[in-house]
């Protein structure tokens, strides 16, 4: 799966949304890209990847 520059818009359109109007806190943000980071470099990484492109392709119908 390659994640393209729409796809990381929409997430960082969709933080931003939380953040300006779902009271989401600058703070919480970060440590949930932080998370992000260091669950990439897990042995779960593979899996979560798969388990995301299977999701996408199945939103897309392909």
């Amino acid at each position: 799966m390659t994640v393209t520059v729409p796809l990381v818009l929409v997430v960082g359109a969709l933080v931003f949304l939380a953040w300006r109007y779902l009271g989401l806190k600058l703070w919480h943000a970060l440590i949930a890209l932080l998370f992000g980071f260091l669950l990439a470099a897990t042995a779960l990484a593979p899996d979560i990847r798969a388990a995301i492109g299977a999701a996408l392709s199945w939103i897309t119908g392909q």
